[in-house]
């Protein structure tokens, strides 16, 4: 018999929106779901923050669920090994301190995979054993590669996760701005006719920093040169007609268009292929920032034509705070030929005329990079962007997060995140409807439709409440993302989220809001 679970599964499927059950209000029904869930699993893989180690000062050497490896150092009474099971935070309530918290904040730090310990373990062995050996060594027992194909190697774990057509259009390099001015650099052409750079209203500052210093770079003036797409102002979303007309009106004018996958703010998901084709049918190039996109949602790049894109891997992917960030680089844009001849990946061929990058010796061939000479030939496909040498312990982070995500598929991910959303959903629109009658306390200003979104809602609080509300919330052991002055992004991640923690933080929050009221 299907499960109510796998019913949910086949409503999205079919393009409909899960319906719950009456009783979808209660704990055992959260818990219900969560037997039925085939990637529960995946939850074991992640250290989750317990309520104590939240309140964590001063480190004892232990991590979440473990026992101190050597004795706390200055550290507060009430937060030493041995301290009291439960604590009476300062709003009465009773916290469970040995619980795991409602880790909802996977949008701007995910959980730590517990495997990054083995990785960085292994790294460091490396590195003391065979000491300079192991940019070229690939050692027995271990779950890294020779340092100089680290970075190839998590490109190879990333094919599915942003659908390339094979791991040359993908490379670990930098950190996302940093990675978004090279791809600028490339790709951002503009001329005379074609100078525009059309983006949204609120991207994440550095984009914004990043695009107004490209524009002052070439001689321009955000005033003149960048278009921004504005939302309808009652509901911050930004309908996909609305980006469309607003390329045909600068279609002649503009050389990049350049958006979020997902919008950080409102977690809208914007449609990636039709506007990506919708554009370049104007011979407008595409970029893509994808930071809450990867890891979250399907992605088609290669299919969808995009030029470029890149992404952070601290948020969904897990690998740590400022982690090294992704690339892509769409295939049409790694080689032209000329009649020139040159090594290249061990193989005798003619020369590529290469698109213009900011080049640096990682991103030389790896056949002549030891040549040292000064005339540069890059490596094949989006390798070719390489700048300096990776980091070899950021590497092992992300090579460790990556290989979580090789136990599932994107496709299951993905579902399940649906399901989880639409449950956290279904019991917002529940709190609502017990202040019926009453100015609502907040409201929701993520898209309704789950193919227009992720894992994340964005709630928007009356004025005057959040504080108070996140107070009160932190205080429980729940973690969320506060944005001033009165929005609050709550993100069950399904890699390591379950049913029951949504149940748990809408009680939370229930009684958040009515201390705050």
């Amino acid at each position: 018999m299907e499960s109510e679970y796998q019913s949910f599964i086949k409503a999205l499927r079919a393009g409909k929106k899960p319906e719950f059950s009456p009783d979808s209000k209660s704990i055992d029904y959260a818990r219900k779901l969560d037997a039925q869930d085939k990637l529960r699993a995946l939850r074991n893989n992640f250290n989750i923050p317990s309520r104590r180690s939240l309140r964590t000062r001063a480190l004892d050497g232990s991590t979440p669920g473990t026992v101190a490896a050597f004795p706390p150092r200055e550290c507060h009474a009430d937060f030493a090994l041995g301290a009291v099971s439960h604590q009476t935070s300062s709003n009465g309530k009773t916290v469970d301190d040995d619980r795991p918290s409602i880790y909802f904040v996977g949008n701007s730090l995910g959980a730590q995979p517990k495997c990054i310990r083995q990785y960085l373990d292994a790294q460091l062995e490396a590195w003391a054993s065979i000491g300079v050996n192991g940019h070229f060594t690939s050692l027995d027992n271990s779950p890294l590669t020779a340092w100089q194909d680290m970075a190839a190697d998590c490109a190879q774990k990333s094919v599915d996760l942003v659908g390339a057509a094979s791991p040359s259009e993908v490379i670990y390099m930098n950190t996302l701005t940093v990675n978004l001015h090279l791809m600028m650099a490339s790709f951002y052409r503009p001329t005379a006719k074609r100078h525009k750079i059309i983006a949204e209203w609120k991207p994440f500052p550095s984009d914004s920093y990043a695009i107004s210093s490209q524009l002052q770079w070439h001689g321009l003036s955000p005033s003149t040169s960048l278009i921004e797409i504005q939302p309808e102002p009652d509901t911050l979303y930004i309908p996909t007609e609305r980006i469309l007309s607003i390329i045909d009106e600068h279609a002649d004018s503009t050389a990049l268009l350049l958006l979020p996958g997902i919008q950080y703010y409102t977690g809208q998901l914007f449609n990636i292929p039709l506007i990506t084709a919708h554009a370049r049918r104007h011979g407008i190039t595409v970029g893509w920032d994808l930071a809450h996109a990867v890891g979250n949602v399907e992605l088609a790049l290669h299919e969808w034509g995009v030029d470029f894109a890149v992404w952070c891997t601290y948020k969904y992917l897990n690998a740590g705070p400022g982690a090294i960030a992704g690339c892509f680089v769409h295939e049409r844009h790694h080689h032209h030929l000329n009649d020139s001849k040159v090594v290249n990946g061990g193989v005798e061929g003619k020369r590529g005329e290469y698109v213009p990058r900011l080049a640096g010796w990682y991103g030389a061939d790896k056949a002549v990079r030891f040549n040292m000479e000064k005339e540069f030939v890059p490596a094949a496909g989006a390798h070719g962007w390489q700048v300096s040498n990776p980091s070899a312990m950021d590497l092992a982070c992300v090579g460790a997060a990556l290989s979580v995500f090789g136990q599932t598929r994107m496709a299951e991910l993905r579902e399940k995140g649906m399901v989880l959303t639409g449950y956290l959903e279904w019991l917002l629109k529940g709190l609502l409807e017990e202040e019926e009658g009453q100015e609502p306390a907040f409201r929701i200003i993520t898209p309704a439709s789950p193919l227009e979104r992720g894992s994340q809602l964005s709630l928007l609080l009356r004025s005057g409440l959040l504080q108070k509300v996140s107070e009160w919330l932190a205080e429980a052991g729940v973690v969320v993302d506060v944005r001033k002055p009165d929005v609050v992004r709550v993100t069950p991640v399904p890699m390591y989220c379950e049913f029951e923690d949504v149940w748990e933080f809408i009680d939370v929050f229930r009684r958040a809001l009515k201390e705050a009221q």
